[in-house]
């Protein structure tokens, strides 16, 4: 019984550090935590940019990987291109801006 037990055991923590190295980031994956935080911050930069008026949101892309937001997309002027990366570095949790952005 002792043998049966030290086996279900070893099993168990087996299969438990397999899950957690499974949660774990890489350079180019993100842990499920970071994902999270990755959602909110793009969230948040899509609600900044929308609350800002003289940007259009609904071409402007935004994604983020790490606390790094990319934004890509269209406006109508070339001042918006600096507008969205300001307003962009303003959320909280938003490390660092890479700008894509393109004058229509």
């Amino acid at each position: 019984m002792k043998i049966a037990h030290k086996i279900a055991t070893a099993l168990f923590t087996v299969s438990l550090l397999g899950a957690f190295t499974g949660c774990a980031s890489t350079s180019t994956k993100e842990g499920t935590g970071e994902y999270v935080d990755d959602s909110v911050i793009t969230t948040k930069v899509k609600a900044s940019i929308f609350n800002e008026p003289t940007l259009k949101t609904t071409e402007i892309n935004v994604e983020t990987f790490k606390g790094t937001v990319q934004l890509s997309g269209f406006v109508a002027q070339p001042e918006d291109i600096a507008k969205a990366a300001e307003v962009a570095r303003g959320v909280k949790g938003v490390t660092a801006v890479k700008n894509d952005l393109h004058v229509k």
